[in-house]
């Protein structure tokens, strides 16, 4: 099989900051708090007119621009996202007709702030195997679509943004050494957005009791995050047969400064190299890492031949990661 890599990365985020001191004015909560607990300080929102698909199509034009492909070179288009513009069609479809990718399959996956590694595992093996030949894979979210402004505990976490990369075939020696996926379904309702599907469809009562916001019981997720993103990027590292020791950087999901400490503890990596800006943009859920992905490459700390760990867990529950060679 082909070896499979990144030719190119982009990332959008909107123009609007929505910023600690913003907060304050809406519930009580306090910058220093925010911060100490979470790490973050801004988040970006998107505008009334933008949807997913408007932030996704920003960062796709980004990654094809750096790859130097055209949008006829697509094979394929995978969107992560929780926040598609509608059930169906899929932002996927969206995306692929504003960018004229007339031969790319296209479809959305719903892994949440796991998704974009789910994306990546899924175009890989359809590259590797012959199928395709290049894949737009984006992570592209509103989440302030479906955050409740009145909740101090979910509403100073989240923003919106995108992030996607052009994947094709590299060097032998290079790309996607190793994927780790998995799922607890028995955590499912740790984290959710119960309202709106067959289970229950949108109603009066569904909107009045909020059943169409960010659900997350923070302490239990918190613990599980601490546990499983250093051992899938160990499991992930263990498959790929690289040690820890030789990881150049790693590229977490940006969801609390104290579990990407976790993190690096458990990796026995020191915070130089990991790629950290959930500071400015809070979490965007499937929209994250590829986000910091892109930033790092834009700000040089990534190299050829460099051993990259993506991690990332969420609503699911479910976790990802993988060991690429850039």
């Amino acid at each position: 099989m082909k070896a499979v890599g990144i030719l190119g990365t982009g990332k959008y985020v909107p123009d609007r900051i929505l910023t600690n001191s913003d907060l304050e004015q809406m519930v009580e909560t306090n910058d220093e708090w925010i911060v100490t607990r979470t790490g973050i300080r801004e988040r970006h929102i998107a505008a009334e007119t933008q949807a997913t698909s408007d932030l996704a199509y920003e960062a796709a034009v980004r990654a094809l621009e750096a790859a130097k492909l055209a949008p006829e070179d697509l094979d394929l288009i995978i969107v992560a996202t929780i926040t598609p513009d509608m059930f169906f069609p899929s932002t996927a479809c969206i995306l692929q007709d504003r960018l004229g990718a007339r031969k790319a399959a296209a479809f959305d996956l719903s892994a949440a702030c796991s998704g974009f590694i789910y994306s990546l595992a899924t175009a890989t093996g359809m590259l590797k195997s012959g199928m395709y030949r290049n894949a737009l894979v984006v992570g592209a979210e509103c989440l302030s679509r479906i955050t409740d402004y009145t909740d101090r505990n979910t509403c100073i976490l989240f923003g919106d943004g995108a992030g996607a990369v052009v994947l094709g075939e590299v060097p032998e020696g290079r790309g996607f050494r190793s994927f780790e996926l998995g799922a607890d379904g028995s955590g499912g309702p740790l984290l959710k957005l119960a309202g709106g599907g067959s289970r229950m469809p949108a109603s009066a009562e569904t909107v009045s009791s909020k059943a169409h916001y960010i659900y997350m019981a923070g302490n239990e997720v918190f613990k599980f995050a601490v546990r499983i993103m250093g051992s899938a990027a160990e499991e992930a590292l263990r498959k790929a047969g690289i040690d820890k020791k030789d990881v150049d950087l790693l590229v977490p999901h940006q969801a609390n400064i104290r579990i990407i400490q976790a993190a690096l503890s458990r990796l026995e990596l020191p915070e130089e190299k990991c790629m950290i800006n959930l500071d400015r943009y809070g979490n965007a859920s499937a929209a994250s890492i590829p986000i910091a992905l892109a930033e790092a490459v834009e700000q040089g700390r990534v190299s050829e031949g460099d051993c990259l760990v993506l991690v990332g867990f969420g609503g699911g529950l479910t976790w990802g990661a993988s060991v690429l060679i850039w």
